[in-house]
């Protein structure tokens, strides 16, 4: 297959994916619910526009490029409170900008040194495979098709997420099954429409499926209690809860739906970068694994645990076959927290966007959590 004809598969196969976490192009098409009718709507494009073919940038060294540069181009989100958010002073704050800012300090020896792409869930994929970002970290669920046709390596999986509901507090509704005879706001033209279908559809359950066109009037319409419940994945209700009138009357029920492993993305082709990326993310939960925090590091620079010592690069030159110094952990841990410090900051109890860490804690703690050695 000739390069032309491999970018242009490459695309289409792009337009044919379904955006897991809301937005989409403008086009009308016909939607299928099974739960209860068909529905025909407009799906507007977030930002306006459809996407464009791109240039695949793919190989490349984007590692000596970041240096270059002297910034970090991360492709991200501006308005997923709790992920990735633009503050009205202009500052960004989320956990996954906490991860653009992981990678720069791995790659730059400085967290701040970020340019923040913002980008749509429409674009997003055009953007970093054109090479106009060096990386995304943006809510992205791993898939199959994102994974192979459309030219990406999935690195560490930051966030396990999956498909949940939210409710008000007073209905009364604490299962699925409790839906029955009632209504579901979902957003048209994602995965979570499918879903939701396919799961009421399994446990039997006849509900009505109120479907919108974009996640702004999907959460309207709940707010404004069109609907007896909302569904979209999990990190998506949190920043929706945060939108509604009185956040304090709504809560997001134990069940998930399905599974949504989000994480970062860099391009095929460069190799090395995605290595970067993937040890720069597995330096946090080995770090919260073995005790070592923003606040401590430097005591355990000290320390005599071989482990610790080949983590923070004290011993050994693991991190020059990467092209970084070998105490980029140590910068990461230091500049940006390790795992826990980077949840808590963003997702933890103390916060408006708190999420039960669940999947997501330590193996140790009952989550899946797990780095592979620094060895």
């Amino acid at each position: 297959m000739n390069k032309k004809l491999g970018l242009l598969v490459a695309f289409l196969l792009f337009a044919l994916v379904l955006v897991a976490c809301g937005g989409g192009e403008t086009v009308t098409e016909t939607v299928e619910v099974e739960v209860t009718r068909i529905v025909e709507v407009e799906v507007p494009a977030e930002g306006g526009g459809a996407a464009e073919a791109v240039e695949f940038a793919g190989g490349g060294d984007t590692l000596a490029e970041v240096q270059s540069r002297g910034q970090l181009v991360c492709a991200s989100n501006s308005a997923v409170p709790g992920f990735a958010n633009l503050e009205a002073d202009g500052t960004y704050t989320g956990f996954d900008y906490d991860y653009c800012r992981v990678v720069a300090a791995a790659v730059l020896g400085d967290s701040e040194a970020v340019e923040v792409r913002p980008t749509t869930a429409t674009e997003r994929f055009p953007v970093l495979q054109s090479g106009e970002a060096d990386v995304l970290i943006r809510n992205t669920t791993w898939t199959l098709s994102r994974d192979t046709s459309l030219g990406f390596d999935f690195q560490p999986t930051t966030f396990y997420d999956g498909q949940g509901m939210m409710v008000r507090q007073d209905s009364g509704i604490t299962t699925l099954a409790d839906f029955e005879g009632g209504s579901v706001c979902v957003q048209a033209g994602t995965t979570t429409e499918k879903n939701l279908a396919d799961v009421f559809r399994r446990e039997g359950i006849n509900a009505e499926t109120i479907v919108l066109p974009d996640n702004p009037s999907t959460t309207a319409a709940y707010d404004e209690g069109r609907c007896d419940g909302l569904t979209t994945d999990k990190s998506g209700l949190v920043a929706s809860r945060t939108q509604t009138n009185n956040p304090d009357e709504h809560v997001i029920l134990d069940v998930t739906m399905s599974k949504e492993p989000l994480g970062p993305l860099t391009r095929h082709g460069d190799n090395n970068w995605g290595d970067v990326v993937m040890w720069a993310v597995n330096c946090t939960i080995e770090a919260e694994e073995l005790g070592i925090t923003s606040e401590n590091v430097d005591e355990f620079l000290g320390s005599e645990d071989p482990v610790v010592l080949n983590l923070l690069g004290v011993e050994g030159d693991l991190a020059q076959a990467m092209g970084l110094e070998n105490d980029f952990c140590v910068e990461i841990i230091r500049q940006v927290g390790n795992y826990a410090e980077i949840y808590d900051r963003n997702l933890g109890p103390d916060t408006a966007t708190y999420v039960p860490r669940g999947l997501n804690a330590l193996y140790t703690d009952g989550g899946i959590l797990y780095s592979p050695p620094f060895r």
